[in-house]
């Protein structure tokens, strides 16, 4: 197999990663042959895997900018995945040349390319850590570099934690992140849910079972688990919903953020709470 020249020296190449995968079905063109297999297995249970992918990457950018205007100018960005376009920085400097942000991932694939894309870049940070291990995110140097944490802050959770077991316990996880941040900051969260799949949980269920064969497990959770999520939070308008359906810009929306029509984007759910 042969290593490509951006590949970081250490990666194992043989071993499908959950953020090249997604960087497949975005089209990028920073995965290997064994993540492309992985994609394309899962995909012959639900085709509609990358029109999921692309609803997450709108619904992130109309929250961003729904944060920038309600005055939160600092990113927390946790399994921030590969860099492609329409990034969090991307749209948040664009909405606010003072906004700042941190991505965090564990993949070390995803984090040598957020380095590469961030170099120059001002007020913005990456940070190789795991959800799992909220202190160290916490206490990175990065973060304290690029954000004030006394002050509001939106932490991203989008498309990461479906990727924690119940075993991991990762609703203390964000608890702990919640405790740490300001009053006024902001969760941005999409989850994998069974609801809103147009297929039988039988069908959807091989592509989880592709996730659990490459020790990615893929946690499906119903809104009331993901809703347990906001604890601390005030939930914003219009509430946890379908990723479309969370403040669409219109036909006339930048980006073509608009309702999707195509079903699959309608899987699963997203939500932004401000904490109190």
């Amino acid at each position: 197999m042969e290593r490509p020249a951006w590949a970081p020296p250490g990666i194992d190449i043989s071993v499908p990663s959950v953020s090249r995968i997604y960087d497949y079905y975005l089209g990028g063109s920073h995965n290997f042959e064994v993540d492309r297999q992985a994609a394309r297995r899962a995909m012959e249970f639900m085709p509609g895997l990358p029109k999921i992918m692309q609803a997450n990457r709108a619904f992130m950018r109309r929250a961003v900018r729904y944060a920038v205007a309600e005055g939160v100018t600092q990113f927390l960005d946790i399994g921030s995945g590969i860099p492609t376009f329409g990034n969090v920085h991307e749209i948040a400097q664009a909405a606010s040349p003072e906004a700042r942000v941190v991505y965090v991932d564990h993949d070390p694939v995803a984090v040598a390319h957020s380095q590469a894309v961030l170099a120059g870049t001002e007020r913005t940070g990456v940070v190789a850590a795991d959800l799992r291990k909220p202190q160290e995110i916490l206490t990175a140097a990065e973060v304290g570099r690029v954000l004030d944490l006394s002050r509001p802050v939106a932490l991203l959770l989008v498309a990461v934690l479906h990727f924690l077991e119940d075993a991991d316990d990762p609703h203390a996880a964000v608890a702990e992140l919640r405790d740490a941040l300001a009053p006024g900051s902001l969760l941005i969260l999409t989850h994998a849910s069974y609801e809103g799949i147009p297929l039988s949980q039988e069908v959807a269920e091989g592509t989880v079972s592709v996730y659990r064969d490459i020790r990615n497990p893929l946690v499906m959770r119903d809104a009331q688990e993901i809703g347990r999520f906001f604890e601390g939070f005030g939930l914003i308008e219009p509430g946890l919903v379908a990723m479309p359906n969370w403040r669409p810009d219109g036909p006339e929306g930048p980006e073509g953020d608009t309702p999707d029509e195509d079903p699959y984007a309608f899987s699963g759910f997203a939500g932004v709470g401000r904490k109190a």
